[in-house]
């Protein structure tokens, strides 16, 4: 099979997120809390050390968004004719094709099979597909680039409702 065929990945959740959100909104993410509850067959042995961490990286699923809506191609970011029409692989919006997301968000405490987060942007009943520890060491190690239209996106993501 050459590189350039698709190939199927299974993936199960290994985990369901519990927040006050029950639908996806654009901003106002700030503050939020919400916990991870992995599912059957983990026990608290997986989370075992995690409570170290002060932040961890959280891989989900966009469970909500519509196969009919799905962009493979090319748009302007929340469909705002402002900024420019970028691929969806140059933006972080969750119409895309694998419907995964991924945020970085601060650890509160893990009890059990229970991790409590703060600023993770899923909703109530998300898959959690995984969870890894934030090391300085996988974070840039050059300055960081992005255009202006992904500054002003972001503006009002991490403020509080």
């Amino acid at each position: 099979m050459s590189a350039l065929n698709a190939t199927v990945v299974r993936v199960e959740a290994i985990g369901f997120v519990e927040a006050m959100r029950p639908h996806a909104e654009d901003d106002y993410w700030g503050g939020e809390e919400a916990c991870i509850t992995l599912t059957e067959g983990f026990t608290p042995d997986a989370l075992k050390g995690l409570a170290d961490f002060s932040h961890a990286e959280i891989l989900f699923y966009f469970h909500e968004v519509d196969d009919a809506k799905i962009i493979s191609g090319a748009r302007h970011p929340r469909n705002n004719n402002a900024w420019p029409e970028v691929g969806i692989f140059a933006q972080r919006g969750k119409n895309r094709p694998n419907r995964i997301g991924s945020t970085i968000c601060r650890i509160f405490r893990v009890e059990g099979v229970k991790v409590f987060v703060a600023e993770l942007d899923a909703i109530n009943g998300t898959p959690v597909l995984d969870i890894k520890p934030v090391m300085r060491e996988f974070l840039p190690r050059q300055e960081l680039q992005q255009p202006a239209w992904s500054h002003q996106i972001m503006s009002e993501y991490w403020k509080r409702k």
